[in-house]
């Protein structure tokens, strides 16, 4: 699934050499605050408020990159975003990371069991459950987008190896291509939504192949390889070759291999961004950006990624977001002060 989690050690380096622009971004993101994204989204009810507050928590907590994307949405959907994000990694988390003496997959059918409740009309007891249970209605997301999800989070309940890109794909739909249509209602679209639903698969894909490629050590600790066997063994590469975790100049060619794949999906996922509503488009288009640069940092690693994780420096992702992220600001700024004059 897609985490777009960076790094603690990146964050802990940026806090011992302050990047030049975290002043700035720190005066920019006094206009962010969780209580003017629930008033703009009309979300009044002190509970709601308060499932969609921890929504925003597990967001900003676990998907930094993804966290610092969504401030570039309308304050009116950013709640949404987060749901969108709390509940794929909560289903993530109960399976790569259990809570001692726990049952993944019975907790995996309790989750299910909540979304019955949701798409029954009513309103689970969990706040991202309930949070989630405003945002399907509000945006009108369909229930079978739900269960894929769920379906490919049981599959990562056994090792895993994949033979080929077709056998990948099918998975990835449920784990990947479902979070870009879960989204697509919230970003909205210039045209029919099944016109922008290419882009939107395309962008749940590129950075879930990403995610495989950043964390295939850490896959491998846990019985997985999503790198599909047949495409690594057309460059004399097998599963125990890389469970050695030595550099290899096979391995080497693999990557570069699948990192050039993958970057040929995020020039199909960019084709899809003039589709979406043009207030959404600097979001998505900062993420493509600041996710894809994960590969660089790959590249930059010369492929030795089995022991060492690739991260994008807080550094750069400031760069890249600052300038949107001030527009969005003066917007905002310029449109809260007309409604206090009116």
């Amino acid at each position: 699934m897609n985490d777009f989690a960076d790094s603690s050690r990146s964050d802990r380096q940026s806090r011992r050499n302050p990047s030049p622009h975290a002043d700035r971004l720190r005066a920019v993101s006094a206009c962010f605050r969780p209580n003017r994204e629930l008033d703009a989204a009309g979300i009044t009810e002190p509970a709601l408020r308060a499932a969609y507050t921890e929504c925003r928590r597990i967001n900003a907590h676990h998907g930094r990159t993804f966290f610092l994307a969504t401030r570039l949405l309308p304050a009116r959907a950013r709640p949404a975003a987060h749901t969108l994000y709390g509940f794929a990694r909560m289903a993530d988390e109960l399976v790569d990371n259990p809570a001692p003496g726990s049952d993944p997959a019975a907790e995996l059918d309790r989750v299910a069991a909540m979304v019955d409740v949701v798409f029954d009309g009513g309103t689970p007891d969990d706040p991202v459950l309930a949070a989630l249970a405003d945002t399907v209605r509000r945006y009108g997301i369909e229930r079978g987008l739900f269960d894929a999800f769920l379906k490919s989070m049981r599959r990562d309940l056994d090792p895993i190896e994949y033979r080929t890109f077709a056998e990948l794909g099918d998975y990835m739909y449920g784990s990947a291509a479902v979070i870009g249509l879960q989204m697509l209602p919230v970003f909205g679209t210039v045209g029919p939504l099944a016109d922008a639903t290419p882009g939107a698969i395309a962008l749940g894909e590129a950075f879930q192949l990403t995610n495989f490629l950043r964390d295939v050590g850490e896959d491998l600790d846990r019985g997985r390889l999503y790198l599909p066997s047949a495409e690594l063994a057309a460059f004399g590469v097998s599963r125990s070759l890389l469970e050695e975790r030595r550099p290899d100049p096979r391995i080497r060619a693999a990557l570069a291999y699948f990192v050039a794949r993958t970057r040929a999906v995020y020039r199909r996922a960019e084709a899809g961004v003039p589709l979406l509503r043009p207030e959404s488009r600097p979001c998505v288009r900062t993420a493509l950006t600041l996710y894809e640069g994960i590969l660089d940092e790959i590249v930059a690693l010369d492929y030795d990624i089995l022991t060492r994780r690739a991260v994008v420096p807080k550094s750069r992702r400031l760069v890249v977001a600052l300038p949107p992220l001030a527009t969005v600001w003066a917007r905002e700024t310029l449109r809260g002060g007309r409604r206090l004059r009116s």
